[in-house]
């Protein structure tokens, strides 16, 4: 029997972030392994048009949670969505929810968060550090709370090489920034934006960072533990591989490649790619939940992987190049210019132009990707290491996160066939079809460059003595060459 499993037996549940891919897939797990839990309290934020029970339905209603029907036909009975906005005080939650939630909930998982690069900082600072920060004034208040694990991200402190199991304190106090975003206006809050952050790359790893120090400060006598899980991609094994249901990180990178959208990307060939699975982050969380509550831990944990770009990106849709200059030039002709041509084409026919906004859009998330795709880091993993000697057997088969038995390639495989099946929703017999589109948009390209440097090789020969002379030169040793070719093939017959 699992100690795992069996400790979440009869347990009620709080998971923000649930309708997310994370949330989604640890709700599976949950339900799969621990059928006889009480409930799982989830926050959803209102939508128009769409009831709390009609998005538990949706959510219930994907291929993610057909397993999860087989062991608990009445899942959707121990789903209790309670309307909240991690936007307002107090989420906006009820007063009835509230008081429900006070008194019965045993475990949080707070996984909601912002992971937009480019987002603007006082909305990041609202969901990644304020709403934390509210979340564990509530957690203050629940007699029953038995463990608060925090989702941040591998990257919180990636300005530093070498990043430990620690919490990082930041220059400016949690508390200070987050009054100032109260009363700053937008224009003030652009100006000092790049002064707060400093040497980290954006909004998002900032206030991360600032969360895992809010965590610290306000957590008192609350059972804790941090997770730092890398970038986050297609499940492994569980509950079936290769699920995926959004475009963040590498599947945004996998989709633009496979629909041809993508040639080149800006990358060190033998950089690392510090991808994780979701499932495993998932196995990961539930171990340290167990742990966190029965033993009473307050540890930060870090889970990732390393895969070298050359290996994650073996075929030959995406090639590596670090000249910034060379770059730049490949993104106008390689990118904006087929795509300009496109919905000229688009015009012509009566149809609305959008690949040149969708290129933009794509060149826009790689420009932000580009301080990650260049750089490694060495993390320091002896919590996770250790937590996995904690583990009987049973748990570590059942909430398998170990890395090393994980073979990348394969992984890869059925992370690219996934994306088609799960995200693309696209019939798996038409592949063969969609290998020969790639091979004729391959071939579209190479001719296209090829007229390009002809019409600017042409260009440069009408305007420079030099480049005619060079020209000539080419020519006329091709011609001797040649010759002299047929001639000895001429005296060996």
């Amino acid at each position: 029997m699992s100690m795992i499993a069996d400790f979440y037996g009869g347990k009620s549940i709080l998971i923000t972030g649930a309708t997310g891919f994370l949330g989604k897939v640890l709700m599976e797990k949950l339900f799969r392994t621990s059928p006889d839990l009480r409930v799982i309290y989830i926050l959803v934020r209102p939508k128009a048009g769409q009831t709390l029970q009609q998005r538990v339905f949706q959510i219930l209603n994907s291929k993610l949670f057909e397993k999860v029907k087989e062991v608990c036909p009445n899942v959707h009975e121990k789903i209790r969505a309670i309307s909240a906005d991690l936007n307002q005080n107090d989420f906006a939650i009820s007063k009835e929810d509230m008081q429900e939630l006070l008194s019965y909930t045993n475990i949080i998982f707070h996984c909601a968060a912002t992971v937009r690069f480019d987002d603007h900082l006082r909305h990041a600072v609202q969901l990644n550090v304020t709403a934390t920060q509210q979340l564990l004034l509530m957690a203050s208040q629940m007699p029953n709370l038995e463990a608060f694990i925090h989702i941040s991200t591998a990257f919180s402190n990636c300005n530093l090489k070498h990043i430990d199991e620690v919490i990082y304190p930041c220059p400016v106090e949690p508390k200070k920034i987050i009054d100032s975003m109260e009363w700053l206006d937008d224009a003030i809050i652009d100006e000092i934006t790049p002064k707060l952050i400093g040497d980290r790359p954006n909004t998002y790893t900032y206030t991360k960072a600032l969360g895992e120090m809010v965590v610290q400060q306000e957590s008192g006598k609350l059972n804790i533990a941090i997770i730092r899980p890398s970038i986050v991609g297609a499940t492994w094994q569980e509950p079936f591989p290769g699920w995926v249901d959004n475009i963040n990180g590498p599947t945004g990178l996998i989709v633009a490649a496979g629909k041809g959208f993508l040639r080149s990307i800006r990358a060190t060939p033998m950089a690392v790619a510090d991808l994780i699975p979701a499932d495993i982050v998932v196995n990961l969380t539930l171990a340290v939940g167990w742990y966190t509550a029965v033993h009473r831990w307050i540890q930060v944990l870090a889970t990732f992987e390393k895969i070298p770009l050359e290996r994650a990106f073996r075929r030959p849709k995406a090639e590596f190049t670090t000249n910034n200059v060379t770059t730049q030039y490949w993104n106008a002709v390689s990118h904006r210019a087929p795509a300009i041509i496109y919905d000229f084409y688009l015009r012509l026919t009566g149809r609305k132009p959008r690949m040149t906004k969708l290129m933009n859009r794509l060149l826009r998330t790689l420009s932000m990707l580009e301080y990650f795709i260049n750089r490694s880091w060495e993390w320091s993993t002896y919590n996770t290491e250790m937590l996995m000697s904690k583990l009987s057997p049973e748990d570590q088969r059942v909430f398998n996160f170990d890395v090393r038995q994980l073979n990348w390639l394969e992984y890869i495989e059925n992370y690219v066939l996934g994306v088609k099946k799960y995200l693309l929703k696209e019939d798996m017999a038409g592949i063969p079809e969609a290998k020969q589109h790639l091979r004729r948009l391959r071939n579209i390209h190479y001719l296209f460059n090829t007229a390009l440097f002809l019409i600017a090789w042409r260009l440069l020969i009408a305007r420079s003595q030099v480049a005619r002379n060079v020209w000539f030169f080419i020519v006329s040793f091709c011609y001797k060459f040649l010759s002299y070719f047929r001639a000895s093939s001429t005296l060996k017959v």
